[in-house]
């Protein structure tokens, strides 16, 4: 069914927008990693609904632990976190199917159902099954730590207006929108929460970008072709609702550069490993260089917008007016920002897995 991501390390989310719960199961993780509930609960807490100005659902996703750990430690068997539903308003979806919304995957999934699929909220193709992916990216944190790597990702861009480099805000200190929009930049962060002030009045709603920066990857981490870094991570990321493009390094700028500029020369780093120079590619060939890996990860506005459209009503053939209630985001980033963390971190588990086995 598509949901399944990673081969030597492998996920599968469950569960709809408006049944019983939301989660993941887990297979391939080593015997004995240690893991800790209070730690998937704080990085859950980053994606969870309910902040001033976006999804005003109110969802505790507390996770519970379902198999798979033991005294705080991975057993090696399949482990299975889930967090149940407490805030579903099914009424706010009484349109469906009949009045399909334009840009969401209601119409197609009746078709490839047979009429089946449960609409309400998005069914299983609703954003709120990313909170699996948040928990599975926390449970193989000491997978990374292991080998010295961290992953941090935050939201980067909001329509036009840009955040300083990411890199370059690592030492900021967190305000309350900030936090709240899981942006590093405090001058962006304040423009952003105007912007999505206006966007509430206007009933509208607005793309955005989210840019991730992992470190301490070692040299010689990853496999070639199909299997690489960038290959694997992408295959994640573009998994993600509404995500619509994918950057590494330059990205699209490097279409236009230059060799000369674009090329990061090797030197000697310590103890005579070799290093690239500033603005060196975090992965060739799929495998990790020791660089740092930047990932810009593009997403369009959401769908569900208050702003009357005219869209097609199957059972008259017309096309009449729809405005799309119910508590939904008015930009991705700030709430997809954990949630791409989570799908890097995971992956770059994998990869890490794949070569050794550090537990």
């Amino acid at each position: 069914m598509g949901m399944r991501l990673g081969e030597t390390l492998s996920l599968v989310i469950f569960g709809e927008s408006h049944a019983t719960g939301v989660g993941v199961l887990i297979e391939g993780i080593p015997p004995g990693i240690p893991i800790k509930l209070k730690s998937i609960e704080e990085d859950l807490d980053r994606r969870k609904p309910g902040r001033k100005g976006l999804s005003q659902r109110s969802e505790s996703d507390i996770p519970s632990i379902l198999s798979g750990i033991h005294e705080d430690h991975s057993t090696g068997w399949p482990l299975v976190l889930f967090a149940k539903n407490s805030d579903v308003r099914s009424s706010d979806y009484d349109f469906l199917p009949d009045h399909p919304r334009p840009g969401h995957a209601d119409l197609v999934e009746a078709i490839r159902s047979g009429g089946n699929a449960d609409p309400r909220g998005g069914g299983s193709h609703s954003g709120r099954l990313t909170w699996g992916l948040v928990a599975a990216g926390s449970v193989v944190r000491p997978i990374l730590d292991s080998v010295g790597c961290s992953v941090v990702a935050h939201m980067a861009a909001m329509g036009s207006d840009q955040t300083d480099d990411l890199s370059n805000l690592l030492s900021s200190e967190l305000t309350e929108n900030m936090a709240r929009l899981n942006c590093m930049d405090p001058v962006a962060s304040e423009r952003f929460t105007k912007q999505i002030e206006i966007l509430r009045k206007e009933k509208d709603s607005i793309g955005s970008r989210v840019d991730v920066l992992v470190q301490g990857l070692p040299i010689g981490v990853g496999n070639p072709w199909f299997e690489g870094i960038e290959p694997a991570l992408s295959k994640g990321l573009f998994g993600i609702p509404a995500v619509r493009a994918v950057e590494f390094g330059h990205g699209v700028e490097a279409s236009s550069m230059r060799g000369s500029e674009h090329n990061s020369v090797w030197i000697s780093g310590e103890d005579s490993t070799p290093i690239q120079s500033e603005g060196g590619d975090g992965s060739l060939g799929g495998i990790s260089t020791g660089s740092d890996l930047r990932i810009s990860i593009h997403f369009k506005p959401p769908s569900s917008i208050p702003l009357e459209q005219n869209t097609l009503h199957l059972p008259s053939g017309e096309m009449r007016l729809l405005s799309v209630g119910g508590r939904h985001d008015p930009v991705l980033a700030p709430r997809a920002a954990p949630v791409v963390e989570g799908v890097v971190r995971f992956l770059i588990a994998e990869q890490i897995l794949s070569r050794t086995r550090p537990f």
